[in-house]
């Protein structure tokens, strides 16, 4: 049976002074968590300031365990670039639970 991570992600960037600064580490960001996590990424507030960002990422797998696991290092690599602007907050549901 399947399984659903939604993972938000709050960020503030304290040293950027524009929204092509602040786009130019989003692009990053989104492409990284793509390529080592398969995640599919959107930024779902702040869109208008330059200092702020509200991502949304999806993961899916075949398994609790896996998915945690993968969950895990999502969170790790979010605190290692950004350990002190950061907030994250997970769920993992089946999609049995969906339904």
């Amino acid at each position: 049976m399947p399984f659903l991570a939604a993972i938000t992600v709050y960020l503030h960037f304290d040293d950027n002074g524009s929204l092509k600064g602040k786009r130019k580490e989003l692009v990053s960001l989104r492409s990284v968590l793509n390529r080592r996590f398969g995640a599919a990424v959107a930024e779902v507030d702040h869109h208008d300031l330059w200092q702020r960002s509200t991502l949304v990422l999806a993961l899916v797998g075949s398994s609790h365990t896996d998915l945690d696991h993968l969950v895990d290092g999502v969170e790790r690599y979010l605190l290692s670039r950004h350990p002190e602007s950061v907030r994250i907050e997970r769920r993992l549901v089946s999609f049995e639970d969906l339904s």
